[in-house]
């Protein structure tokens, strides 16, 4: 990884609720791996940590994040021009890619919400090699970013698109019409419906891996602030920005 000062190509709304900034950075779209994050410093002085973003799309030469505005940082960002830079630190963490094997035929990806983000750069990866069929879940249609994915099926709790109820409810429905061939499963979102859905995938015998979510000040292991609890093994505790963030739900202690 290393640290850039980077231009801003765009931003933009991909609903009333998620932006998408676009930067471009030659060094992060040519190692960069989906399940990856960055790290960045939204203003000169305020904030002074630095917010872990996913990556959500790599395009030539620009790089994409997508975002919630929801606290300090993200009003920041949500605020910034076309030509301003930004300072970010990349890319960090594992990627999904690592799970990737002769193991499984069909990739389960899951979504909650902003949770999405990863997907659509795995899609790329992916789609030449595996079937893969897409749940997307969130409280309301204005939380559901489709764009870049394939196989489908959205659940919004509102029922304002596609199926009414909970994403792990859509799940279960959709498993006992359709028969996946060796699937594997892909999460990233709150960490009960990851929970839920690992417990589901665990009950059919397939493996799942999941991005965890974790307030982190440093984003490369110095802090030892990310810390989260393993299910047996030789560490009881592993460092979500610098062991993860991605990680087989079987060792986690939900």
């Amino acid at each position: 990884m290393k640290q850039e000062i980077v231009p801003i190509h765009s931003l933009e709304f991909l609903s009333k609720e998620i932006l998408e900034l676009t930067f471009i950075s030659e060094y992060l779209a040519s190692t960069a791996k989906p399940g990856q994050f960055i790290n960045i410093r939204v203003g000169d002085n305020f904030p002074l940590l630095r917010r872990p973003f996913s990556i959500f799309n790599v395009d030539e030469n620009r790089v994409s994040i997508v975002f919630n505005v929801i606290g300090t940082g993200t009003k920041v960002l949500a605020r910034k021009q076309k030509g301003e830079t930004i300072d970010v630190l990349g890319p960090c963490g594992n990627d999904f890619l690592s799970f990737v094997d002769d193991s499984f035929d069909t990739a389960v990806f899951v979504a909650g919400g902003i949770g999405v983000a990863p997907f659509r750069f795995l899609t790329k990866k992916l789609y030449n090699n595996k079937q893969i069929v897409t749940f997307l879940g969130g409280r309301h249609k204005e939380q559901i970013i489709a764009s870049g994915l394939q196989n489908i099926k959205i659940a919004t709790d509102d029922g304002s698109q596609g199926f009414k109820g909970t994403v792990l409810d859509l799940i279960k429905d959709d498993f006992s019409k359709n028969m996946y061939k060796r699937p594997r499963f892909f999460l990233c979102g709150p960490t009960r419906m990851m929970k839920a859905v690992s417990e589901f995938a665990t009950g059919i015998g397939a493996d799942c891996c999941a991005s965890m979510e974790c307030d982190m000040a440093c984003g490369i292991g110095l802090c030892q602030g990310c810390n989260i609890e393993m299910n047996g093994g030789d560490k009881k505790y592993r460092l979500v920005c610098k062991e993860g963030t991605i990680f087989e739900t079987k060792n986690l202690k939900f």
